[in-house]
């Protein structure tokens, strides 16, 4: 028998069945092999290269028709992540300062095939949890100043009613409104009124005159690919930083880049969002609804969570009266189990400091927190803005950073109604006490977990609960 090398895996014997193939690849190799996804063995495979946000890689051998969604499945299950279909791969051109969204179903190689040897350009794995938000409420993504349906099309359209009309191939919502523009081969930008229809992107040259003799047409998006601009002042003088941009496919570099600028956030997603529904369509609506299709066949809308039978066996109890009772109020049992968890890291606190020393307890009360995935460590407004921004503007994403201004204070950053706002978290000492408030002490708290975990449940002072947190994964 030949004498087996070391890196052999044991799927390269086909004799040799494996009930666990997520358990064959070691998570410290630096290469991991495409054997999970299936068919993968009669296909051509290649090596490419995936970053994360704090810039740790990772190289996959993956098949050549693999698409930017099984990559994400891949990275999930190797790394453990918990998959909840909001994890993306980005496409990012460091030079430039552009990056967008790849599709779920693009075809990552085909991605590559386009990219140019003088440009920098990456793949991040990081979540978007504004990626398919339009489908739940589209309303907020097209507001009624810039969008104009048919004329025999009635003025009060319902939820689904708006996303079937983009869907549709006879009939598409007009989206209007003012832009700037980069003159090609110019330095000035200049502002104009622009119109996105079924056949493209036109701009008039008359005022906002929708004759056709006054309209110039500006971009068609088949052979081309929309990116935001993350560092658009910088980089191309926009009078905004709500700027995007059109790259023809394979092109010579930035010279052949059609760029935009709006004047809001809510004008720049509403342009993107009409631009990617009409790229590609009913597609996007297949991607948004393949994940939940595989389970049960249901809308994603009236899905409901399938407990696990440990967890049906847990019940809520309350043993502070003379007779045990159970907790059937949900909202009750929720507060219950949170002032549980804080007890016990208290505990935990108490436990580990083995002298008692209420000094050492401060300390590690204030520093408790740089465990925690939201917590970002010395970095600025502008790196925080541009994190929560790459998750995608949906309402409570959030992150905990220092305060540069304060270096005794912290910051919440927090995302609504696509603004991102920002929070003094303030330290107060009462009776030889260390807390931290967001209202003038009103509502305190010992440490900056309870406060999270408190806003998690209560909106309290701030425009919208904390739900999403931006985190810098490791690959």
């Amino acid at each position: 028998n030949r004498r087996k090398k070391k890196g052999d895996s044991i799927l390269e014997n086909p004799s040799i069945p494996n009930p666990f193939p997520e358990l064959c690849c070691s998570p410290f190799a630096s290469v991991l092999s495409a054997s999970l996804l299936p068919k993968a063995t009669s296909r051509k495979k290649q090596v490419i290269k995936v970053y994360s946000e704090d810039d740790t890689s990772r190289a996959l051998e993956v098949p050549s028709d693999i698409t930017a969604r099984d990559v994400c499945q891949l990275l999930i299950l190797k790394n453990h992540y918990v998959d909840d279909h909001s994890w993306t791969l980005f496409e990012q051109l460091t030079h430039t300062g552009l990056g967008r969204a790849i599709e779920d179903h693009e075809l990552v190689m085909e991605v590559q095939s386009n990219w140019v040897m003088e440009e920098e350009t990456k793949l991040y794995f990081r979540k978007n949890y504004a990626k398919y938000e339009f489908f739940k409420n589209p309303l907020s993504f097209f507001p009624d100043h810039m969008i104009s349906f048919p004329s025999e099309t009635s003025a009060a359209l319902s939820h689904s009613g708006i996303l079937q009309m983009f869907l549709s191939s006879s009939t598409y919502p007009e989206i209007h409104g003012y832009l700037h523009a980069k003159e090609q081969g110019k330095k000035s930008w200049k502002k104009m009124y622009f119109l996105l229809r079924r056949s493209g992107l036109y701009f008039s040259t008359k005022g906002t005159s929708k004759e056709p003799r006054h309209l110039q047409f500006f971009c068609e998006f088949s052979n081309s690919d929309m990116y935001m601009s993350l560092t658009g002042k910088k980089t191309s003088g926009a009078p905004t930083n709500y700027g995007f941009c059109f790259k023809p496919n394979k092109s010579g570099g930035t010279r052949d880049l059609k760029q935009l600028c709006a004047d809001d956030e809510q004008s720049r997603t509403c342009w993107m969002t009409a631009i990617r529904l009409l790229k590609y369509g009913m597609q996007l609506y297949q991607n948004y609804m393949q994940p939940y299709q595989g389970r049960s066949g249901c809308s994603p809308l009236n899905i409901t969570p399938m407990r696990s039978i440990s967890e049906n066996s847990l019940v809520a109890m309350d043993f502070s009266g003379h007779r045990s009772r159970i907790i059937e109020n949900p909202t009750e049992a929720l507060s219950v189990a949170v002032e549980e968890g804080l007890a016990w890291r208290r505990r935990g606190c108490l436990r580990l400091n083995s002298h008692g020393s209420p000094i050492a307890m401060s300390n590690m009360g204030m520093s408790i927190h740089r465990s925690q995935s939201w917590f970002h460590h010395k970095i600025s407004r502008e790196e925080a803005q541009r994190l929560i921004l790459q998750h995608g503007l949906v309402d409570g994403v959030f992150l905990v950073r220092d305060s540069q201004s304060n270096p005794k204070t912290f910051v919440l950053s927090l995302s609504h109604g696509l603004k991102i706002k920002h929070f003094q978290i303030v330290p107060l000492e009462d009776d030889g006490k260390l807390f931290y408030t967001l209202d003038d002490g009103h509502t305190r708290f010992t440490d900056l977990i309870q406060l999270v975990e408190f806003y998690q449940l209560n909106k309290g002072v701030l425009p919208c609960k904390l739900k999403h947190y931006c985190a810098r994964i490791a690959l």
